[in-house]
């Protein structure tokens, strides 16, 4: 069960704290795209998320987009940003978080990994030994695979509740 839950559990991306991540020696972040950083099926790179991504460039913080989706739009949202992308990812296995320490270059330890499903993102980063960071999904629209998931989650998300 400690495999399923966050070191942290935000709102949102926006509410991460890049300076205490720093401050916890993390240097790069893997993120999920759907549902963590724009809505499933969204293509939309807002100001508020290209603001975003600025700023954790400007903390010196090394980032890598990890996703189950396809390769077209995990590449063609990642081309937007200017970041290496891992598509097909078939998350909680180790492979794309492997290849994403290797693009980042970096040892597990030294980073954060961010993301809305628990399973997945979660699950996969902690089999990893990194800094697990789960957020509130951006939108209730998700893959059919991910909707029942989603009814297991509950349970974990109340004992994470309990203990913030």
């Amino acid at each position: 069960m400690k495999l399923l839950y966050p070191d942290l559990y935000l709102e949102s991306i926006y509410n991460l704290d890049f300076d205490k991540l720093a401050n916890k020696g993390i240097q790069g972040i893997i993120t999920d795209l759907d549902n963590t950083l724009i809505a499933w099926k969204d293509e939309e790179l807002t100001d508020y998320l290209n603001n975003w991504f600025q700023e954790a460039k400007s903390k010196k913080l090394e980032m890598c987009i990890v996703s189950n989706n396809q390769n077209s739009r995990v590449h063609k949202f990642a081309e937007k940003v200017g970041l290496p992308a891992i598509p097909n990812a078939n998350k909680p296995r180790k492979k794309a978080f492997k290849k994403a320490l290797q693009e980042l270059e970096l040892p597990p330890e030294k980073v954060a990994v961010v993301g809305d499903q628990v399973f997945t993102d979660v699950l996969g980063g902690n089999r990893m030994g990194m800094f697990t960071i789960l957020v509130v999904p951006i939108d209730e629209k998700e893959f059919i695979g991910t909707k029942f998931l989603r009814l297991l989650e509950r349970f974990i998300l109340r004992k994470v509740s309990k203990q913030s």
